[in-house]
């Protein structure tokens, strides 16, 4: 097959999946060949390195507020956004559509969710969608949409005018954005997720349904090496809110006295959370060790020397973490939320504990105390991606779900 992939993804496990599918792929013998905006991400595993990828010029800078309401400048600004990223797309589209390729192969876009590219290329597409634009639909702490607090002093007053004219800018700005994203996923013929939690929320977000097609694990590069196991417990994610590590500092706090250290391993750091999250280990005692933008050695060194890794984000949509982690032998803590209810079996490759902090304690303090049956669950979970969740497996899949597409366009 001739494929052409589209992305404007981030550093973080949508790229990684997108990476370990394109070589995979041209493994196989199909022909790949990517666009993106320069806003993807050039520097996390470049699909330049493995494919032709044309860089196509998205023509937008945020603009800064020069109007009394705030919003209103936002408001203006997001329309020239949109105009750019359809002018972008087309631009693509037109040479996709003059190339030759039997598919599109599209991926998420950092601004949107669900890309504008599918409305404008002619060949059949598939949209591989890891989430849709999260804030439009899920409280990140609270939904966007909801009003005001009600007033103390006359609903007419000045001050509350620009605040409700304010807040009815902002959210009409949403609505529009939520449109356009649904619009771009309904232009696809299909869409691929990596969850059945993605599936569901794919149906809650556009009333569309879309068909799992499980990520894998790349097992050449996270083995299993049998290092002797130190005391301290690692946790992959950025540095973010939604990745929810001072909930796992909070546990790390209720451990013993010997508990042990907590390394991070982020893709991306928020500088304000970061320093926040610093604070409250050194306030509550916890070794808490940072680490952004390791290389994949010093991962996957990590995770072999680790006597378990703490899992607990914000309604995750799939989650490499535990899996890589399995991989290299190493058992999962976890909470029973988002698409880590598919990966992680209770009492044989981790443990997954309730949504409190004592319980992630306890479950620390269970592997800490007991090695043989960390040892036990860190070999179920190694065997478990070998057997299920390796990249070979995800390829098999892919290349079956890509090839039936073809099949029903003939």
């Amino acid at each position: 097959m001739k494929i052409a992939v589209w992305h404007n993804l981030p550093s973080g496990g949508g790229k990684r999946a997108l990476y370990c599918y394109v070589r995979g792929l041209l493994e196989r013998g199909h022909v790949v060949e990517s666009w993106c905006p320069p806003t993807a991400d050039q520097t996390y595993l470049p699909l330049g390195e493995l494919v032709k990828e044309h860089i196509v010029p998205f023509e937008w800078e945020k603009q800064e507020s020069r109007l009394p309401l705030y919003s209103l400048n936002a408001y203006l600004d997001s329309f020239k956004k949109l105009e750019a990223m359809k002018q972008h797309s087309q631009q693509c589209a037109e040479a996709i559509n003059q190339g030759g390729f039997d598919l599109l192969f599209a991926h998420s876009c950092r601004f949107y969710g669900a890309p504008f590219i599918g409305r404008y290329t002619k060949t059949a597409s598939y949209l591989y969608l890891q989430e849709p634009y999260r804030r439009l639909y899920e409280a990140m702490p609270k939904l966007p949409w909801v009003a005001l607090e009600a007033t103390q002093s006359t609903w007419w007053s000045p001050k509350y005018i620009r605040r409700f004219l304010s807040d009815l800018v902002k959210v009409q700005e949403l609505r529009i954005q939520a449109r356009e994203e649904l619009l771009n996923a309904q232009a696809f013929d299909h869409i691929l997720v990596n969850s059945y939690f993605s599936r569901e929320s794919i149906l809650r977000a556009y009333g569309l349904d879309a068909q799992v097609c499980y990520l894998g694990i790349d097992t050449a590069l996270f083995q299993h090496l049998h290092q002797p196991r130190e005391n301290f417990v690692v946790g992959v994610g950025s540095f973010t809110v939604a990745k929810n590590i001072g909930f796992v500092i909070k546990a790390l706090a209720k451990v013993k006295e010997s508990r042990p250290a907590l390394v991070w391993i982020g893709n991306f750091a928020d500088p304000s959370y970061l320093k926040e999250i610093q604070q409250l280990a050194a306030n509550l005692n916890v070794d808490f060790q940072p680490k952004v933008r390791v290389d994949d050695q010093e991962l996957v060194k990590l995770l072999n020397q680790a006597l378990a890794t703490v899992y607990t984000p914000r309604l995750e949509p799939f989650g490499y973490g535990p899996l890589e982690a399995n991989a290299c032998g190493l058992p999962v803590i976890a909470i029973a939320e988002g698409g880590i209810r598919e990966t992680v079996i209770h009492g044989f490759n981790g443990l997954i504990a309730e949504n409190d902090t004592v319980s992630i304690a306890d479950a620390i303090q269970q592997l800490a105390d007991n090695p043989e049956y960390a040892k036990k669950l860190g070999q179920n979970g190694h065997h478990f991606v070998t057997e299920k969740w390796s990249i070979e497996s995800a390829l098999d899949r892919l290349e079956k779900r890509l090839a039936n597409l073809l099949y029903q366009k003939k």
